[in-house]
């Protein structure tokens, strides 16, 4: 897929599971039980053992996955996942040089970033979405829908200690999706091998997200922009003004 098709898929399906686990087994069985869940896209950190390789067996072996890497904290790191495939590169703050290299190599970006000050950095340096992290410590869906009133251009994804309860509220708020950890692939369910326990969680986090983009209001139609003659507002005005003053 194309990056244009990558951006498309995360919107449209909405939930970025973020795999951190002890093992590269752990990983792929973590990947392969949400993809079957509903949720075909993955986070691989590169805190995972062998993440790289993981991401490039992924990639080989299960096309219809859309396969990411996160925590890249460096160029190198970048130079590597994109040579393995990885669909999207992500960070939990702003890395310009992790954005040059993913514009450099056609692959999608979404930089983890705090404050306006950074989210407007972020997407002026070429992200095609902007990870707000942690956002349940920066003040929940009221700081995604504040930045969101404020720049309204840019799109946001919650991350960083969404839960099933707000999953929806951030959706509402403005996200374009959540990114989400432990809340849908629980430690002990992957040491279990409990797969109708993740999958169970995959569909009330895609079922949430749904109801969410169902209640928003649909779009407004955009009409044609008209010129505004503003001779014509002053000298209305200024014939107001003098008959106020009569």
């Amino acid at each position: 897929m194309s990056k244009a098709d990558i951006v498309k898929r995360i919107q449209e399906i909405g939930i970025i599971p973020a795999i951190r686990v002890a093992s590269a087994e752990d990983a792929h069985f973590a990947a392969e039980t949400v993809a079957g869940a509903g949720i075909p896209i993955v986070e691989i950190t590169m805190t995972v053992p062998e993440a790289v390789k993981l991401i490039s067996h992924l990639v080989h072996h299960h096309p219809d996955m859309i396969v990411g890497a996160g925590t890249v904290l460096s160029t190198d790191a970048a130079h590597l996942c994109s040579e393995a495939g990885a669909c999207f590169l992500t960070s939990p703050g702003l890395n310009q040089k992790m954005v040059e290299v993913a514009a450099q190599r056609g692959v999608a970006v979404l930089p983890g970033a705090m404050t306006p000050t950074e989210v407007i950095a972020a997407f002026e340096g070429g992200a095609d979405f902007v990870k707000v992290y942690p956002c349940e410590a920066l003040g929940g869906e009221k700081y995604i829908k504040a930045l969101r009133t404020g720049l309204p251009q840019i799109p946001l994804i919650a991350a960083g200690g969404v839960k099933q309860q707000t999953a929806s509220g951030f959706i509402l708020a403005g996200a374009s999706a959540i990114g989400v950890g432990t809340e849908l692939i629980p430690a002990d369910a992957i040491a279990n091998r409990e797969t109708e326990r993740i999958q169970e969680l995959a569909q009330r986090f895609l079922t949430a997200v749904s109801d969410a983009r169902k209640r928003l209001a649909p779009p407004r139609v955009q009409t044609k922009a008209t010129k505004t003659d503003f001779l014509k507002l002053d000298k209305h005005d200024t014939g107001n003004s003098r008959e106020r003053s009569k």
